[in-house]
């Protein structure tokens, strides 16, 4: 007996060293849980441990909110391509008082609580072609994405903290027009983003003047379906955006001139658009508007993994 008890109790405390806290999902009543957003819900208010959520294989229609007292979680799925999270809101969408949604409303996922992590999951909006149409709107700090899959159309992916910081890696992300925007430090290490037909712009950050780093693309694959020089790799959403990308590969859909400035020329004063050591043939570094940047080697060095991320360490 006191064996056992002594057992249990090394069982406990590892549970508790290594944050082993878990909730499983599943469509077929095997896990705790059926529904995405009830285990979100059971998570412990402003917990200071990790929760993970394992979610099983399968299509989860759900419009789903990680709320602001729902902190450091993490979501797992299965597996990537069949672990789907999904909604299909739209901004042109009535709601009950007969009012449009609007972009914002629209989402599939929303994350509000800091210390979110997600891995082999795909948040999907399947409204298709019919304008603003978010898949996720994450809004909370140190939002973490590993191996996720992030598809739409136009608006798929609204990083909206102020001031947050968010990390993806090997991450596919697609979409048409302005399909990543918003004001967060957000750094996208090898992943894929796939323009797709009907579009023209990657990017709209609304990077805050006071903020030094906006949307940093390192080691990733720009690629899609669009015709050849379609597609800018920015637009300024607000006055201050700033983009910049390192030593990834540009297709053919990137046009010669590389970055808009929204019709507005006063914009090419106080965005910040540059590139380093892309290479492809997207990547023309003489044809680029004039007012864009090629970092040289010392430029280059601010941009690091942990400069980005001001020491926030998402691994």
């Amino acid at each position: 007996m006191k064996k056992l008890l002594f057992f249990c109790l090394i069982f406990t405390s590892l549970n508790q060293v290594y944050g082993a806290r878990r909730i499983t999902v599943a469509q077929d009543g095997s896990g705790n849980y059926k529904t995405v957003q009830e285990a979100v819900n059971a998570v412990k208010n402003n917990d200071a441990e990790r929760t993970e959520i394992f979610v099983k294989k399968g299509t989860y229609k759900e419009r789903i909110i990680v709320g602001l007292n729902k902190i450091n979680i993490s979501l797992i799925g299965e597996d990537v391509k069949n672990t789907v999270l999904v909604f299909d809101n739209y901004a042109l969408r009535l709601d009950s008082a007969g009012v449009a949604l609007g972009t914002a409303r629209t989402a599939s996922f929303y994350v509000y609580g800091s210390g979110f992590t997600a891995k082999n999951i795909t948040f999907q909006n399947s409204a298709g072609p019919v304008g603003q149409a978010l898949a996720i709107y994450i809004a909370g700090d140190r939002a973490a994405f590993f191996g996720c899959r992030f598809l739409g159309f136009q608006d798929t992916i609204y990083t909206n903290g102020h001031g947050a910081r968010e990390y993806y890696q090997d991450c596919y992300i697609e979409g048409t027009t302005d399909f990543i925007f918003g004001a967060a430090t957000a750094l996208f290490d090898h992943c894929t983003i796939f323009c797709k037909k009907g579009g023209l712009y990657i990017s709209a950050a609304s990077t805050l003047d006071t903020t030094q780093y906006g949307y940093v693309f390192m080691h990733c694959t720009v690629t899609g379906n669009a015709p050849d020089g379609t597609f800018a790799l920015g637009r300024p959403w607000r006055a201050y955006a700033k983009v910049v990308y390192l030593y990834c590969e540009l297709g053919r859909v990137i046009m010669d001139a590389g970055w808009d400035n929204w019709r507005n020329a006063e914009n090419e004063k106080t965005a910040y658009y540059a590139e380093y050591k892309n290479t492809g043939p997207g990547y023309r570094p003489d044809k680029r508007v004039a007012w864009s940047h090629q970092l040289n080697d010392k430029e280059a060095r601010l941009y690091t993994k942990q400069q980005i991320l001001n020491d926030w360490n998402p691994d």
